[in-house]
C-alpha cells in the first residue's frame, strides 16, 4: 500500500520553479530518504507533502487522502519535525512533552507513560526539570524530535532531525526511528549526512534543480552509479616504484610507514592486474590488499554532478 503518492508535482514562486514535475511513491512501513544539495527543492517538497503550501499543479495523496482537498484530515494522521528550531523557552523538558501530548488530546495516563518512555529513549532524564532555554542546542533538538512521538501517527516527516546532535545521540535517534518503523510507522526523511541515509533508508530519491534525478534502494544506486572502485595495495617498505609502473594509469602512490598504491577507477580490476604483474616481476612483496566499497556520498556527488552538467549542456 502506498503511504505517499505524488504525481506531476509542480511548485513555482514567480518565475522560479522550485519543484519541477516530480513523482513520489512511498510504501507504508518504509523509510524514504530524500536527498539533494541546498536549494534543490527538498524543503518545498516537504511543505507540499505536509499541506503547509499548495502545489501549483499536480496531485498529492497521503494515506489515501487527497491532500489538496482535505489538508486537515492529513494533518491529523501525520507528524512533522521541521529543520527550524521549535521549543518553548520557559517550559521544562518534561512539561514540553506533556504539553504536546495535551495538544493532541492524549489521555493523562498514556501521556505520562509516553513522557517517561521518551525521556529514557532520547536520554533526557538528567535534564527533565531544566527549562529549554537552559539546555544546549543539541538537547533542544532531541526534545523537538521526541515530543513528536507523544501522539499517534501513521506517517512522520523528519527534516534534518539529527542536526546538532553528537554521534552517540545521532545513532540513538536513528535506532529509535528504526524501531518505530518495525511497529508500522512510515518515515519521510531528509538529511545532509549520507551515512545516515545509507544506514536508515529503504529507498532514496535524489533531487536537484527541482527534479528527481535518481530513485532506488541504496544498494541499487551503488550498482547503477558506483562503477568506480578504490583498491589499495600496501608494500612493506618505502620504495620508489613510479619507474616500474610506467605505462600504468589512474593510480596514486603515498608513503606512510611503507608505500601504498591506490587505484580509483572504473577499470580498477584491469589496472590492479597490471600492477600486480609488475610487483611480482620485481619480487616486491605485498603486505595488504583491500577494496574500498563505493560510498553513498560518492554516488550522490556523481549523480548531482552529472545532472548539473546535463542541465548546462541543454541550456537550462
Amino acid at each position: 500500500m502506498l503511504c505517499i503518492e505524488a504525481k506531476s508535482l509542480f511548485r513555482s514562486y514567480g518565475n522560479v520553479t522550485a519543484v519541477d514535475g516530480i513523482d513520489i511513491s512511498v510504501e507504508s512501513g518504509k523509510i524514504f530518504g530524500f536527498l539533494g544539495p541546498n536549494g534543490a527543492g527538498k524543503t518545498t517538497t516537504m511543505k507540499l507533502l505536509t499541506t503547509l503550501i499548495p502545489p501549483s499543479s499536480g496531485t498529492i495523496t497521503i494515506l489515501g487522502i487527497d491532500a489538496s482537498r482535505h489538508p486537515l484530515d492529513v494533518r491529523k494522521k501525520i507528524g512533522v519535525v521541521l529543520q527550524q528550531p521549535s521549543y518553548e523557552p520557559t517550559l521544562t523538558v518534561e512539561k514540553s512533552l506533556e504539553k504536546y501530548g495535551m495538544m493532541w488530546d492524549i489521555d493523562i495516563k498514556t501521556r505520562r507513560d509516553r513522557v517517561e518512555e521518551l525521556l529514557t529513549a532520547f536520554d533526557l532524564q538528567d535534564i527533565r526539570k531544566k527549562k529549554n532555554d537552559d539546555i544546549s542546542i543539541g538537547q533542544r533538538r532531541r526534545v523537538q524530535v521526541a515530543r513528536e512521538f507523544m501522539h499517534d501517527m501513521d506517517l512522520l516527516f523528519l527534516d534534518e532531525p539529527t542536526a546538532g546532535l553528537d554521534p552517540s545521540a545521532r545513532r540513538g535517534l536513528l535506532d529509535y526511528i528504526k524501531g518505530k518503523v518495525r511497529d508500522g510507522l512510515t518515515i519521510f526523511f531528509t538529511t545532509h549526512i549520507l551515512e545516515e541515509a545509507e544506514y536508515l533508508c529503504d529507498e532514496i530519491a535524489i533531487i536537484n534543480r527541482g527534479k528527481i534525478i535518481a530513485v532506488d534502494t541504496p544498494d541499487e544506486l551503488k550498482n547503477k552509479f558506483g562503477r568506480e572502485k578504490t583498491i589499495k595495495i600496501r608494500i612493506g617498505q618505502m620504495q620508489e616504484i613510479s619507474g616500474m609502473l610506467q605505462g600504468v594509469r589512474n593510480y596514486d602512490v603515498s608513503h606512510d610507514e611503507g608505500t601504498v598504491i591506490t587505484i580509483h577507477s572504473a577499470d580498477s580490476e584491469q589496472i590492479l592486474a597490471k600492477i600486480l604483474q609488475v610487483l611480482q616481476s620485481n619480487n616486491i612483496q605485498i603486505e595488504d590488499l583491500s577494496v574500498v566499497p563505493t560510498s553513498l556520498e560518492e554516488i550522490f556527488l556523481t549523480v548531482v554532478k552529472n545532472s548539473n552538467a546535463s542541465s548546462i549542456s541543454s541550456g537550462k
